[in-house]
């Protein structure tokens, strides 16, 4: 079966428990194999059989639980096409195919809404925080009088004002609460309706009962002729409640910051070349192959190669990239970067889902809904404290009662019960952490694939690193320029620097940059004739210049000095391509190349042992080589002569010793190795098939990103223990306090107001400490260009 991985919006998903609807409803639907959503993003991701269901129908099955769905989640500037459900499942193949994607892609286009869809539409999380906030106004509002003219008011406060029009006190009580029920606390009836009606258990059940209990407990005893009454206790049980909510979900918000920046990211309108002309359309309609005028200062609309103009563009939004990037024609360009100096011409290759930034979008939005295998067991243990609660909150009343208590104080007791094991803290604990350790990392060009590897990061002991095009930069460069003693550096250069000009080896392009760099100019070349193997050989400034190896100075009859050959034996032996240069049939200079590495290894390096981890080289290159680079830079241990083949085997024998092995590689030789590693992370400079089989893209390409990785991980792996601590902690010492156990010795009754206040200060407590990670220390982008 041919799976399909697709993020869709579902707005109104109030609290952290919610998620289990979405997902229970959907799971039970043919073709749907796995869901997982989130209440901090509003979201959830879908992995689906394209031949039993399409993405318009899972919309639907969402808007049947009750939530807001417009299809798939997607940055701001996409609009997608629409498209209606057909009864036949197989109808949807053909659409699927092409607007859906196989499993661990998730970019590829769906239909999103029936109704037509551009943009995210429904209930955006500010206003399903001013909502709450309007709910608990109004519910406070109404509270206060509640309570004055309750009996506890009465006896607290000594508030003696008659009840307007004659009323009974509890009459117009009553007649108060009913805009808090029927309003304010409406949202738990309706999220519990929601839950049972999907067969499962949220804590909106819980808050449902217990307000309903004590509410319509109190009716009751009113219409029955009067006594005491729970009203004040049902209003501000719905008050402490949705400020509890309120202040929660205000800091969820915060946590979201990262991807909905992302989400921004993209202009709204592209200046694009039509007929000659300059027209300004909506970037959901740039079409691949169209010319796009870009203004210094302007946003780039999509992803594109440029075709005419010089600038320097800032893709720091979009990479993590610190310094902007110099763009001539033939460079590709990322949409949503910005271009500082320079007009450009870009023509189009990437549009809507298929961009760098969309599919940035959807890896962060998959790797935020994914669980974390300790999340997991939360969810479940979620479940079934909402069961012992229920059950709890039964016995507590059955018990108090047969003791003699009357039905009054039972049931404060079992309300009691029921609000304050509500089990939200335990359901936001992991997924707010998750969302801003994966939004830190966005931020830095550093993106998890799922939760799993944020986790993984955490533990990592080894982290073992490829060495061409990780550590190194991957072609070669001057290390070492020897003339002999009686030759001028600056004119041996400028002959040697004319000659390599006309080849096209590696090697020659690294000369000719070398001598560039250092300001010397070549000399006029009047003749030159290319060595297959060899070399080159040119005539200079009049004079007779060969630049090769060994064979080729003996083919020409030179002699070089004794001392300038036991400088080159030296050099090789370092691991260093050795080139000579000969002038007029008399050896004259040495020139050393070899593949240079980043100038952040070594920084990368010391931040891995400052985190008392081991760091491995690994390289098909022959010992002296790896050993040269391995040197520069601290590398603990080498692995050198390393066949491709060989990579994977390598990383399963460090495994083999107990150690949780990180890889980092960047080519197609690397994907073995990436997929036996516990975490394989990919250069983002690297090939697709190493970013597809890895758990972790770097995307600037910079080595320093490693350790920054493996920080995230480990301060998200703490939050996320300190946030279970707390919510398991919380539960079992709040449960037997709100039962009465402590009742008979000290006297002390916590009223169902005082728990629902703890309970929803638990679940403010766990969001603001995932928070806390935003503060997280990480070394400053590197200010060198990687």
């Amino acid at each position: 079966m041919t799976t399909t991985t697709t993020v869709l919006d579902v707005h109104g998903l109030h609290w952290a428990t919610s998620t289990s609807i979405v997902e229970s409803t959907l799971l039970r639907r043919p073709g749907v194999s796995a869901v997982q959503a989130n209440a901090v993003n509003q979201t959830a991701t879908v992995v689906f059989d394209p031949d039993s269901t399409s993405v318009a129908e899972l919309s639907k099955w969402i808007r049947d639980c009750g939530f807001h769905c417009a299809g798939r989640s997607v940055p701001d500037h996409i609009c997608e096409p629409m498209a209606e459900p057909s009864a036949g499942s197989s109808a949807h193949t053909a659409r699927d195919a092409q607007d859906g994607h196989t499993h661990g892609s998730a970019m590829q286009r769906a239909p999103h809404d029936v109704m037509g869809h551009c943009g995210h539409a429904g209930m955006s999380m500010e206003a399903m925080v001013r909502d709450m906030r309007n709910r608990f106004l109004v519910a406070l509002a109404l509270s206060v009088p509640i309570m004055l003219w309750s009996p506890m008011g009465r006896d607290m406060f000594g508030f003696m004002v008659p009840a307007p029009f004659g009323m009974r006190d509890d009459v117009f009580t009553l007649l108060l609460s009913l805009p808090v029920v029927f309003y304010s606390a409406w949202i738990f009836f309706d999220g519990a309706w929601r839950a049972l009606r999907a067969r499962t258990l949220d804590m909106m059940v819980l808050v449902a009962v217990a307000v309903g209990a004590g509410w319509l407990y109190s009716v009751a005893v009113t219409l029955t002729g009067g006594g005491e009454v729970f009203y004040e206790a049902a209003a501000m049980l719905t008050t402490f409640v949705l400020l509890g909510h309120w202040f929660e979900m205000r800091a969820r918000g915060g946590a979201n910051e990262a991807i909905r920046a992302l989400m921004e990211l993209a202009p709204p309108m592209a200046v694009v070349v039509r007929n000659g002309e300059l027209v300004e359309v909506p970037t959901a309609e740039v079409a691949a192959g169209d010319l796009l005028l870009i203004r210094p200062g302007a946003k780039i609309p999509v992803d594109g190669t440029v075709e005419e103009g010089r600038s320097e563009v800032d893709e720091s939004m979009v990479t993590g990239e610190s310094l902007p990037v110099s763009k001539v024609p033939g460079d590709n360009v990322i949409g949503a970067s910005i271009n500082t100096t320079g007009t450009l011409r870009v023509r189009a290759t990437k549009v809507g889902s298929d961009t760098v930034l969309a599919q940035i979008v959807a890896m962060v939005q998959e790797a935020q809904n994914s669980k974390a295998p300790g999340q997991r067991l939360a969810d479940r243990a979620a479940f079934w404290l909402v069961l012992v609660a229920l059950i709890g909150g039964t016995l507590t009343f059955l018990v108090w009662w047969a003791v003699g208590a009357g039905v009054q104080t039972a049931l404060l007791f079992a309300i009691t019960v029921v609000v304050i094991t509500c089990p939200d803290a335990l359901g936001l604990a992991t997924p707010t952490a998750i969302m801003v350790g994966t939004g830190l990392g966005a931020q830095r060009g550093v993106l998890f694939k799922n939760a799993t590897a944020l986790e993984t990061s955490a533990r990592i002991q080894t982290v073992v690193m490829d060495k061409t095009g990780t550590l190194t930069k991957g072609e070669p460069e001057v290390t070492d320029f020897v003339a002999a003693a009686d030759v001028s550096e600056n004119e041996l250069l400028g002959l040697v620097s004319a000659v390599e000009t006309q080849s096209e080896h590696p090697l020659a392009a690294a000369i000719v940059r070398y001598a560039r760099d250092r300001g010397v100019a070549a000399a006029s070349l009047t003749e030159f004739r290319n060595v297959p193997g060899h070399g080159a050989i040119a005539t200079v400034a009049g004079r007779r210049v060969a630049v090769g190896n060994r064979k080729l100075m003996v083919e020409e009859g030179v002699d070089f000095p004794s001392d300038l050959m036991a400088r080159r034996d030296e050099l090789a032996s370092t691991g260093r391509t050795a080139v000579l240069v000969a002038v007029d049939g008399r050896g004259a200079g040495v020139i050393t190349l070899a593949d240079a590495a980043r100038e952040t290894s070594a920084e990368a390096v010391r931040e891995l042992h400052d985190l008392g981890v081991q760091v491995v080289m690994l390289s098909g290159d022959n010992v002296a080589t790896a050993a040269r680079i391995a040197e520069q830079i601290g590398i603990d241990t080498v692995i050198a002569e390393v066949l491709p083949g060989d990579k994977a085997g390598k990383i399963a024998d460090l495994q083999g010793q107990g150690r949780k092995t990180a890889m980092v590689g960047d080519g197609v030789n690397d994907a073995p190795a990436l997929a036996q590693a516990d975490l394989g992370v990919a250069i983002g400079a690297g090939t697709d098939v190493a970013i597809e089989t890895a758990d972790l893209v770097l995307m600037r390409s910079d080595p320093l990103d490693v350790p920054i990785a493996l920080r995230i991980g480990r301060a998200t792996l703490r939050k996320m223990r300190q946030n279970l601590g707390w919510a398991v902690g919380y539960n079992v010492i709040a449960l037997p306090i709100a039962a009465g156990v402590f009742e008979p010795a000290f006297g002390f009754v916590l009223r169902p107001e005082i728990a629902a206040l703890s309970m929803s200060g638990s679940s403010f407590i766990v969001a603001v400490n995932a928070l806390m990670l935003k503060r997280l220390k990480l070394p400053a982008p590197s200010e060198k260009p990687v």
